[in-house]
């Protein structure tokens, strides 16, 4: 049965059934947090360490026809320089990161151009040297000739017959067969269900609409770092910044044509990362110069290569359209995406065609989706990725039917709405899920049933959906003596997952949270894990701590059979104590300090691979104000209903949700990577890349609903992803109700707004 937590001050619903779960202890790590203990990648010192600078491409697109380093090597000081011909010749190998994948082979030339730059920003050379002065001074005594090309800067531009080609090995994997031509157009994929025909047939209604969305950063405080150290003897250790070490162990090994077993990555603190930290570019660098000079070396991006240079989330192009009848039932929906991969293959659109209609129990539908390079940096994940562009199109062509067909935009929804037993377009059938409680939790808010007065005011609603991942993960939890648990596990926290991980050890233990002391290790102390991303670490690293603590359990009742003398068929473990016959009973504290008299140390080991995260979905109620004169938009209030599965900690679920609402807004209303005709960011500074401020938001209100996701022990849903994805298309909506102009581009920003109005008058 579903719950709601309507206010951070109730107790989470929870409660009656854990004692653990859906409680708020103070994070684990919060103490070195806030005093600024905590060590992140650009805090990494060792001894002999040379700092190292990039030499990157000032060109959106060009060859290289010479590189020339000999007056850099020649400063006083330099000690090294790494260009493409010291990085071995990649494989054409796909390696799965997690919450993507990449061609090794075109990450290889991301790291560092071979013959040719794709985007300005492009990495071509790096030099280390004494100090970060002479490195940067050397740099600029680099030479480099090239051969300008032509730019090609959006998708339906490259997707042109005649458009310059950014590749001479790309040919269209078109539905698994490869064309003959070459092309920017990497992939295209499709899905069908149902009559197409039919379905548009008998619908009473059809709209049919055009989307752009613009390319958009994900935005976190702290740049990209490596720290590397070659030693002599072959090891490779990267200290970096990352949201899976494993994963950017094997990128790196690969790059390197080394064993993966000679390459340990240590994880420091994440000042955060979205999914895009996730792909590598600077630890095999910093390691070449490292292996050069016998030295460690540390490489720190400035923020402007940070927007230049590392992976942003799709431009896209979007056609929704969408057929009901009169009575408000969905009979077909087709979509086509176009999403850009930036320099190299490899965007969400996939995602996107998963997502674009997965609120919905669509009987006849086909999808699209087209992979399509450009001359801008090859992107990497986003919170949802893929899924916030699709949600855009869907989610404003479903608010211009509930107007034609004069419905209730919430009801709509709750009619057609997707359940258990519904087959999404793409394939997979939806178990227990909470589409429908989270649009009821938005009906029944105080926010909805409060009107909004006032002129040039509007109300939208939106909803959105992940399917969440689970992927494999390991964690270990050794029984001290004083009763505490040592709990190591492979996730990098980024959201709090530390808290989240050792409640459900806890849990399970049946002790507090806080007798749990969670540490996050390298690849070398903890079993292999994947990446921080997908919405899967409190669920899947959490199901593996989970079996940890059950694998204790076991341990603990052969201790006390051996103490007690007695079968072990009759000793059970309940309510964090082992309970044996004739009123015999050990609480936790005690059977741990007679543990390691009977017998060797406690400790417990899981490893899971859940393959039914469940997916989750969120509906989003905001109200705005537009000033038709500057055509800025105000939010005036904003609700986010949110299925949690089962809220672990639930002051982290509410932050989780507050925070992507705050990037989806970002996303709506001015986040873009503004580009010259030559292909040059003017934006790349947070002085000119326009991020929501607390000054441009009221309080993000929220509400957790918990169905319990059935493929986990304790319901989890993962929580990161979702709420990212409703707010660009419920502002749109709300925008349509305050001054009755619809936005079919992202972002909706005072300009764009404006000129939308000037047109209408």
């Amino acid at each position: 049965m579903a719950t709601v937590e309507k206010t951070q001050d109730q107790e989470s619903s929870t409660n009656g059934q854990y004692k653990v779960i859906g409680t708020r202890p103070i994070r684990h790590d919060g103490v070195d947090k806030v005093t600024g203990r905590a060590r992140y990648g650009g805090d990494t010192r060792l001894t002999g360490m040379l700092p190292a600078a990039m030499l990157r491409s000032p060109h959106a697109h060009a060859k290289i026809i010479s590189l020339d380093t000999s007056k850099a090597e020649a400063l006083p000081g330099v000690r090294a320089v790494a260009t493409s011909a010291d990085l071995p010749d990649a494989t054409d190998k796909i390696a799965d990161l997690g919450e993507g994948s990449v061609n090794l082979k075109h990450l290889s030339d991301n790291v560092l151009a071979h013959d040719r730059v794709l985007y300005r920003g492009h990495a071509i050379a790096a030099v280390a040297a004494d100090d970060i002065h002479i490195a940067q001074e050397a740099v600029g005594l680099i030479e480099v000739k090239y051969e300008l090309l032509p730019p090609v800067m959006n998708v339906l531009d490259a997707m042109k017959a005649d458009a310059p080609l950014l590749h001479d090995d790309i040919k269209t994997n078109d539905l698994g067969e490869t064309a003959d031509q070459l092309s920017n157009i990497a992939t295209h994929i499709c899905f069908e269900k149902g009559d197409l025909e039919a379905g548009f047939a008998a619908a009473d209604v059809i709209v049919e609409r055009e989307f752009h969305t613009a390319t958009v950063h994900q935005g976190y405080i702290e740049p990209h770092n490596a720290t590397a150290l070659w030693n002599a003897d072959g090891h490779i250790t990267i200290w970096m910044s990352t949201q899976g070490t494993f994963t950017a162990r094997q990128q790196t090994a690969e790059l390197l044509d080394v064993p993966v077993s000679r390459v340990k990555v240590v994880p420091m603190e994440i000042g955060g990362g979205f999914g895009g930290k996730i792909s590598v570019y600077l630890p095999p660098v910093a390691a070449i110069l490292s292996k050069k000079t016998g030295r460690p070396v540390q490489m720190l991006m400035s923020r402007t290569d940070v927007f230049e240079a590392t992976g942003p989330t799709s431009g896209s192009t979007i056609r929704v359209k969408m057929g009901a009848d009169s009575n408000g039932r969905i009979t077909a929906a087709e979509a086509w995406l176009a999403y850009e991969a930036g320099a190299y293959p490899g965007s969400p659109v996939g995602a996107g065609a998963m997502c674009v209609f997965a609120c919905y129990d669509v009987p006849n539908g086909k999808v699209d989706g087209f992979d399509v390079v450009v001359n801008k940096p090859r992107t990497n994940a986003y919170r949802a990725p893929g899924a916030t562009n699709a949600a855009f199109a869907t989610e404003t062509v479903i608010d211009e039917l509930c107007e034609k067909l004069k419905l209730d935009p919430v009801e709509f929804r709750i009619n057609n709405a997707a359940k258990e037993g519904v087959r999404r377009v793409d394939g997979p059938v939806f178990p227990r899920v909470g589409m429908i409680e989270t649009v009821e939790a938005i009906r029944d808010s105080e926010h909805y049933q409060t009107p909004l007065e006032g002129k040039y005011r509007g109300r939208g609603m939106a909803s959105g959906f992940w399917f969440n991942v689970g992927l494999k993960s390991t964690a270990q939890a050794t029984v001290n003596a004083d009763g505490t648990v040592a709990l190591i596990e492979g996730s990098t926290d980024i959201g709090g997952s530390r808290a989240g991980i050792a409640m459900q050890l806890a849990e399970t233990l049946g002790i507090a949270a806080e007798d749990v002391v969670p540490t996050v290790v390298d690849t070398d102390s903890i079993g292999y894990t994947d990446v921080t991303g997908g919405s899967r670490v409190t669920f899947a690293t959490g199901w593996a701590a989970y079996l940890a603590a059950k694998d204790i359990q076991g341990q603990l009742i052969e201790r006390a059979a051996k103490i007690w003398d007695c079968d072990v068929a009759k000793i059970d473990y309940k309510d964090g104590a082992v309970v044996g016959p004739d009123g015999k009973r050990f609480t936790f504290k005690e059977i741990a300090a007679e543990a390691q008299t009977v017998g060797e140390p406690v400790i417990g080991r899981g490893s899971a691979d859940p393959q039914e995260p469940g997916g989750a979905f969120g509906t989003h109620l905001v109200d705005v104000e537009v000033d038709i004169d500057t055509g800025k938009v105000t939010i005036l209030r904003y609700t986010a209903a949110q299925d949690a599965g089962t809220a672990i900690h639930p002051a982290y679920v509410e932050g989780q949700i507050q925070g992507g609402v705050v990037q989806g807004i970002g996303w709506g209303l001015n986040e873009e990577y503004y580009y010259d005709d030559k292909g040059t960011m003017r934006n790349s500074t947070y002085l000119d890349y326009r991020m929501p401020t607390s000054y441009d938001l009221p309080m993000i209100d929220t509400i957790i609903v918990e169905v319990p996701n059935p493929g986990h022990p304790y319901g989890v849903r993962g929580v990161g992803e979702v709420p990212i994805v409703p707010p660009p298309a419920a502002l749109a909506n709300a925008i349509y109700d305050a001054i009755g102009i619809r936005m079919h581009e992202l972002p909706m920003s005072p300009p764009k707004v404006l000129h939308e109005i000037l047109k209408q008058q």
